[in-house]
């Protein structure tokens, strides 16, 4: 193709003799990337936020829960209950060499957290040291709870968002200073920043977190606990996992493994399964929908041009008469049908792009996470498909116009 000044020059002559119809249809090459672009990003931003839920939180976790059984077993009635205990931690570290970490928590709610004249409402979650690998803290002040506090018993604790910022009100770094819950008086090791809105046994910024040991004994659970949190290695399915789970547990109390009432399993793989899935759907019907709709407006560019080609029969079998060769013609109506998707879907992308950017500071400034943006190659390929697109809709124009024929232009005329 020949791309000089002449050609260039003809074609913006041509998009100007032809403006209303090249407004009307560029409208619909326009409409289209937008449409695409703003739901893709608007989705990437709702796929972010509902993850903000998740902050924190290991995506291949089982949370284990006992309940009642309901059926009977060996010479036991339905609807026993029974308790976790911390003898079967140590049982499921020995039997499932494919877990990374196996740990148990217990907790205490509703109660008060005191600081000289200042309270908070939180509850006392009993963790060891390792629990930070179920929900990953984001310490803003000192640190999290370590190996020598559980072995030790000490008497410290790590404060959530939401509890330091009642009880410090003026900021600062608290650790060293003690609060008061219930009849105990803790020390405040670290605070930990993380607000994610999925957390076990409470909300993360509304939680003390003490030494397993110490919560035992302060409020006399012996060896029970209240969930074991298991995370498996790289490459396990945690899924695949759970059958072993239920049979060690049920042959040490005794209750049919089968039973899934006895024993709740709450797998966070399959939810963050759900979602990825969930967003897989909605990406495919934002690409059907967007796509379909810039198909729609190239269709309407390709007939634009054939019309176009039409009326200028006679000046194209001219310049055919003084030399023009079938490769320039060809050139001139496929630069045109580039020039119009490529000029209408840039706009598109351009306001898009600007209209994701406020939803983005509008979310920003609500609190909330936000994400609501599409990254520059996938400006990139948009513009590579138009300009794909605009090809294929002038091959048709421009067809007919090669096989236009002086001498019949002439007649025409």
């Amino acid at each position: 193709m020949r791309f000089d000044v002449d050609s260039f020059r003809e074609i913006a002559d041509s998009l100007v003799r032809n403006k209303s119809r090249s407004l009307l249809t560029g409208f619909g090459v326009f409409w289209g990337v937008f449409m695409l672009l703003f739901m893709m990003g608007g989705g990437e931003g709702l796929k972010k936020s509902i993850e903000s839920n998740f902050e924190g939180f290991a995506t291949n976790t089982c949370i284990l829960v006992s309940s009642q059984t309901s059926e009977p077993y060996k010479g036991f009635k339905e609807g026993r209950y029974w308790n976790l205990t911390y003898t079967d931690v140590e049982r499921l570290r020995q039997m499932m060499p494919n877990m990374e970490t196996i740990t148990p928590t217990i907790a205490s709610w509703g109660g008060s957290v005191v600081r000289g004249t200042y309270t908070a409402s939180g509850s006392v979650k009993g963790v060891l040291a390792d629990y930070n690998k179920i929900e990953e803290p984001k310490i803003k002040y000192g640190r999290y709870l370590n190996e020598a506090d559980i072995l030790q018993e000490r008497k410290v604790c790590v404060i959530g968002k939401r509890i330091y910022n009642d009880l410090f009100p003026d900021g600062g770094d608290p650790c060293g200073e003690f609060i008061q819950v219930g009849p105990v008086f803790y020390q405040i090791v670290g605070v930990d920043y993380n607000s994610g809105n999925i957390s076990i046994n409470g909300r993360a910024d509304q939680t003390v977190s003490v030494p397993l040991p110490v919560a035992q004994k302060i409020y006399n659970r012996g060896k029970v606990v209240d969930l074991i949190c298991m995370t498996g290695k790289s490459g396990v399915r945690m899924s695949d996992e759970e059958p072993r789970m239920r049979e060690i547990l049920a042959r040490q109390h005794q209750f049919n493994p089968k039973d899934k009432e006895a024993l709740f399993i709450i797998n966070t793989e399959q939810m963050f399964a759900l979602v990825d899935n969930l967003f897989t759907g909605v990406n495919f019907l934002i690409m059907l929908i967007g796509l379909g709709t810039i198909l729609a407006g190239v269709i309407g560019v390709s007939n634009i041009m054939m019309v176009t080609v039409k009326e200028r029969t006679i000046e194209i079998g001219i310049r055919r008469a003084i030399g023009a060769t079938p490769r320039d013609i060809l050139s001139q109506i496929i630069l045109e049908s580039i020039s119009l998707t490529l000029v209408a879907g840039s706009f598109g992308i351009v306001i898009a792009v600007q209209l994701l950017r406020l939803v983005e500071t509008i979310s920003l400034a609500s609190g909330n996470t936000g994400g609501y943006q599409i990254s520059f190659w996938t400006a990139i390929v948009a513009a590579l498909l138009l300009t794909a697109l605009g090809v294929v809709a002038g091959l048709a124009p421009a067809s007919r116009a090669m096989a236009i024929k002086p001498v019949d232009a002439m007649r025409d005329e």
